[in-house]
């Protein structure tokens, strides 16, 4: 169905191509999971595939790419479209109109299909993504999940053979996140279809695909099944390092998958006490924080505190108020009720730039961020609007911490969504603050760049700065965080030391709570101390 041949592409104005003579084949009907470093070529590739890379990009390439008897390269996107279904990261993007119905039949009006034929295919879509009782609902009143099911639904509902989505998950909260997943099992089972996902969350995925590519700097590295593939990397989940380190045999790819080895496993159970919070001294203060859009109550008497060397993580659903209450501490929001102090000093009434010489802000969008026309120009323009004296020593020591130092000269919007989210993060941390705001920080990343992105935080955190971290990535709460609160509709409804909270909120239990309920563990490195490893290989 989709055929490879030493394809090669170059973007314009660059010497080193993206992708580097890949060959290989995709049959009908397979679910293949596409994986690789932030800025691997992943995302180039799936676009190779509709025809956007080189039709819309420009730029060079070589060697041949077949989607379904049709020559990409000659194609272009408007003949791929009837073949290829493409789902973006943010579904906020990807939407036109406003409500669900006409969005998804505005393919088909492109298309110039009958209206008869129109509102068959609407029907069919919206039953396939479980629509139907959404139909007439505004785009905006929608959840991540739903929104994200609305675009896959407009993306089949001109009837392609194959879909592709460039990471859905990536900005969804857990549950969002399954409802999707679920509706891409769906699809695959029950229409054939075949389904092209780039993913850095691999402990979402790996359950569900039949097939797995790894691409290194443009480059194919590996494919195969995913047990072999996955064999072969250390970025992995955590069931599959613990697989490892306890010598079972085949490696489980999921939760369900390790449980069997259970029965052949020595545990012993952890004390009964949950380790204490002894709280720092506080950098940051808010105080019975509330605020609403119009007459809808956002933010309702929040109260919370970041001590100085500590990570605190807030955690909820989509619009549950997490971005709402940074953007109140930052100054973009001016809350209604309540108090904010940074080291004992309030901060209502500042404007923004004042609040910004104390403590950074990295939104969910690097983009907002971005002005330069280099890495190393963003850098230096954050200086320079706060009156400090340009560092260059300074700038190339983070960029180098960052990963960047191979792209300090390059625009960086033309960068990967993770090295975009790299970038904008050195923009805010040139100046050293106190306190650190990051909203979904890892969006995009791959497993090395969250490793490495988590001893700089360490390195920081050791000289006392704070971290308010707002993220659905329960893996790094759990590596990370020293205190959560998890939000619901504008309310704290639970906080505490992670061990005490995660394992009792089921989206947002880590893989290793899910295996072992009861145990106050949540990474590998937990369950390990109370394991005995295997004198031999356990096979299920």
């Amino acid at each position: 169905m989709i055929s490879f041949h030493r394809f090669s592409y170059t973007y314009p104005g660059r010497t080193e191509p993206a992708l580097h003579e890949l060959s290989l084949s995709i049959q009908p009907g397979e679910f293949v999971l596409v994986a690789g470093a932030s800025g691997s070529g992943k995302s180039t590739w799936l676009r190779a595939i509709n025809g956007l890379v080189p039709h819309f990009t420009g730029g060079r390439v070589s060697g041949q790419l077949l989607v379904n008897g049709l020559d990409a390269i000659k194609a272009g996107p408007q003949q791929l479209s009837r073949q290829v279904g493409f789902v973006w990261q943010n579904p906020e993007a990807q939407a036109v109109l406003d409500r669900v119905e006409a969005e998804v039949a505005f393919g088909l009006e492109n298309a110039g299909l009958p209206p008869s034929v129109m509102r068959q295919r609407v029907a069919e879509a919206l039953a396939w993504l479980e629509l139907i009782p959404l139909r007439d609902r505004l785009i905006s009143t929608l959840s991540g999940g739903e929104r994200q099911r609305v675009a896959i639904a407009s993306a089949l509902a001109l009837r392609p053979p194959i879909l592709v989505l460039d990471e859905p998950t990536s900005q969804l909260d857990p549950a969002s996140a399954c409802e999707v997943l679920d509706a891409l099992t769906r699809l695959h089972q029950q229409l054939g279809l075949t389904i092209i996902l780039a993913e850095h969350r691999l402990e979402r995925v790996l359950g569900i695909v039949d097939k797995m590519i790894w691409l290194d700097r443009g480059r194919l590295i590996d494919h195969g099944l995913p047990d072999e593939v996955i064999a072969n990397h250390s970025s992995v989940p955590p069931v599959v390092a613990l697989g490892r380190e306890l010598g079972w045999h085949p490696i489980p790819l999921t939760v369900a998958e390790a449980r069997k080895y259970l029965a052949y496993t020595p545990v012993r159970p952890a004390p009964a006490s949950l380790p204490q919070v002894t709280r720092p001294q506080p950098l940051l203060t808010v105080h019975n924080l509330s605020y609403a859009y119009d007459d809808r109550p956002a933010l309702q008497n929040v109260s919370l505190q970041v001590g100085m060397g500590e990570v605190v993580a807030v955690m909820g659903a989509n619009g549950s108020g997490k971005t709402t209450l940074l953007k109140n501490i930052v100054g973009l929001l001016r809350p209604h009720t309540g108090e904010i102090q940074l080291e004992g000093h309030s901060l209502m009434g500042q404007t923004i730039a004042e609040t910004c010489r104390h403590l950074a802000y990295l939104p969910q969008n690097p983009d907002d961020l971005l002005f330069a026309e280099s890495v190393r120009a963003e850098m230096s323009l954050t200086l320079s609007n706060q009156k400090r004296p340009t560092n260059r020593e300074q700038i190339e020591h983070l960029l180098e911490k960052l990963g960047l130092n191979s792209v300090g000269q390059q625009y960086p919007r033309d960068l990967s969504v993770g090295q975009r989210q790299r970038v904008a993060l050195g923009a805010v941390m040139v100046v050293r603050p106190r306190l650190l705001l990051l909203d979904e920080p890892t969006r995009g990343l791959d497993f090395q760049a969250k490793q490495n992105l988590s001893r700089l935080w360490r390195h920081w955190l050791a000289e006392g700065m704070g971290i308010l971290l707002i993220t659905h990535d329960v893996e790094l709460v759990a590596q990370m965080a020293h205190y959560v609160m998890i939000m619901h509709q504008g309310k704290v409804l639970t906080e505490g030391h992670p061990a005490a909270v995660l394992p009792h909120h089921s989206p947002f239990k880590p893989q290793i709570a899910q295996l072992f309920p009861g145990q106050p563990w949540l990474t590998v490195q937990d369950a390990l101390k109370y394991i005995t490893p295997a004198q031999q290989n356990y096979h299920a």
